[in-house]
């Protein structure tokens, strides 16, 4: 089975991108707003949801993107160590909702849970039409070096025989993973998921 998000594009890059920031901290340390920000666009173009995100869904820009980034930082700021627990992204990604006055449902999944968990955790979230913000903080295979401390979103997979290859987004490009091999990171410090759940407006 194939499930991709039909997702969006901004300036011909796939999602948005976290090399456009300016502000020095964001360019360097912001993915976790970045993945925030993407998930807004998402669901106020996809979910009806046009309150989350504050310019035009179906006319997305770079510089507005760029300003969005912006209003997202003081929720998910960057810091020393990163937003590296996944209850710092849901507290403040909740936060930033909760102040526009929109309420989502977050849960947590955490590393600690197998590959095989881990791939129904992924497979529900997009068959239910959801992107899934995904936390690599270490790993030993240096093939994942510019995933690692590091989120980005899941927008797809595709089931082989004993694996799940997932699609994800970050930096404005789309690539494919092993989800069995960028799962297991050979370290004890484990990142996660989270599931997001909205609700269309009536």
């Amino acid at each position: 089975m194939k499930q991709i998000l039909d997702y969006f594009m901004i300036d011909g890059e796939v999602g948005g991108n976290q090399d456009w920031f300016r502000n020095v901290v964001m360019h360097i340390g912001g993915c976790a707003a970045a993945t925030a920000c993407d998930c807004c666009i998402y669901f106020a173009k996809y979910k009806g949801k046009k309150n989350l995100y504050p310019f035009d869904a179906e006319n997305l820009s770079k510089e507005d993107y760029i300003q969005f980034s912006m209003k997202m930082k003081p929720y998910l700021r960057p810091r020393m160590s990163g937003v590296n627990k996944l209850w710092m992204y849901t507290e403040g990604f909740g936060k930033y909702l909760e102040d526009i006055g929109e309420k989502v449902e977050f849960k947590e999944f955490s590393g600690e849970h197998t590959a095989r968990e881990a791939a129904v955790f992924i497979k529900k979230k997009i068959n239910e039409g959801t992107p899934v913000p995904y936390l690599m903080l270490r790993h030993k295979d240096k093939k994942f070096a510019d995933f690692v401390w590091h989120w980005f979103l899941c927008i797809g997979y595709e089931e082989t025989a004993d694996d799940l290859l997932i699609k994800v987004a970050t930096y404005g490009e789309a690539t494919t993973f092993s989800l069995k091999e960028l799962w297991n990171t050979g370290y004890k410090e484990k990142g996660g998921l989270i599931g997001i759940t909205v609700h269309r407006n009536l």
